[in-house]
């Protein structure tokens, strides 16, 4: 657990069903549909919808990440293992790339989705959440990979600010992905 001297804020492992369902009520109000284009520009998106029973299968296996600011989640960044590379229909080609283009005996996460609520935004969640992140699996996982579409700008820099760097680019379903990774070899 990782406290910050901002807010109130504790980054730790999601412990609970509240929690999870916490985490879909804040990707439900990121999604493209429900923000405008200019916000999209600005913010960033998420792209992928979970629902409660594969965010708790996820959870199961390796506890996603949170930020909270007393009982509220503000952020989040989801962990996912290869367990699921059949579960999530738009995450398939990803998996795909990973297997085609990385070592198959290195171990890897992926961090399924990040996500920040609006009103923490620009203080430095983003950034605590990674950190938490590679304290808490940096001793059982060679790499931390993940996709941001090409569109999503904000985002694509903000990954490359921690040390995320580009595995490969491809497109799927008329979407242009980079595929990331963090090095914690």
């Amino acid at each position: 657990m990782v406290t910050s001297k901002m807010m109130n804020l504790i980054y730790t492992l999601t412990t609970c069903d509240e929690e999870l369902e916490q985490i879909i009520k804040l990707q439900q109000n990121n999604l493209p549909s429900s923000i405008s284009k200019k916000e999209k520009e600005a913010e960033g998106f998420v792209t992928v919808i979970h629902d409660i029973t594969i965010l708790k299968k996820m959870n199961s296996k390796q506890p996603h990440i949170i930020a909270k600011d007393k009982d509220k989640v503000v952020g989040y960044a989801l962990c996912m293992l290869k367990d699921f590379k059949d579960d999530i229909e738009i995450l398939k080609p990803m998996f795909a790339m990973i297997d085609n283009h990385l070592d198959l005996s290195s171990s890897y996460v992926v961090m399924g989705q990040v996500c920040i609520d609006k009103v923490y935004r620009r203080q430095g969640i983003f950034r605590g959440l990674y950190q938490a992140m590679k304290n808490e699996l940096e001793k059982k996982y060679d790499f931390l990979i993940t996709e941001v579409a090409s569109n999503n700008i904000r985002s694509l820099q903000a990954h490359q600010a921690i040390g995320f760097k580009t595995l490969v680019t491809y497109e799927s379903d008329n979407i242009q992905w980079h595929l990331i990774y963090w090095d914690w070899k």
